[in-house]
């Protein structure tokens, strides 16, 4: 089955896994979700992840979700920038996310990058997801 949007199917499946309390939750490879989840990991939201190759060329990612006192790290989880609609951010512009308390992912020329280190870097880019 062909996906439009693979890293909102991603968003998708970690939003659907962390509302049912699941540890787990697995998702085809790509470098792009690999990335994202490389953010997800430094910033604390979730444990690890895990990368299975098959003889195929295809991948899959295990990505093991993270709780606290019971009560998932990742709190709300949303698509910014949509295959239909492209957000672009300057380095001016880059959405804050409830207050700083939260992270912006940004497709920058530097790689995907958190809020706080696009602006360390003084980089724009597109907005890919915002998490709380």
């Amino acid at each position: 089955m062909s996906v439009n949007d693979p890293l909102g199917d991603m968003l998708t499946r970690i939003r659907n896994a962390t509302l049912r309390r699941k540890n787990s939750v697995s998702t085809p490879g790509s470098k792009l979700r690999a990335r994202v989840l490389d953010v997800l990991k430094d910033e604390g939201y979730i444990r690890d992840y895990a990368v299975t190759e098959y003889e195929n060329g295809r991948s899959d990612i295990e990505i093991e979700l993270k709780y606290y006192e019971g009560q998932p790290v990742i709190r709300k989880i949303e698509r910014v920038s949509k295959p239909g609609r492209r957000v672009y951010a300057s380095v001016k512009n880059i959405p804050q996310v409830a207050n700083g308390l939260g992270i912006s992912i940004l497709s920058t020329p530097r790689g995907v990058l958190a809020d706080h280190s696009a602006r360390e870097q003084n980089v724009g880019g597109e907005v890919l997801c915002q998490i709380f």
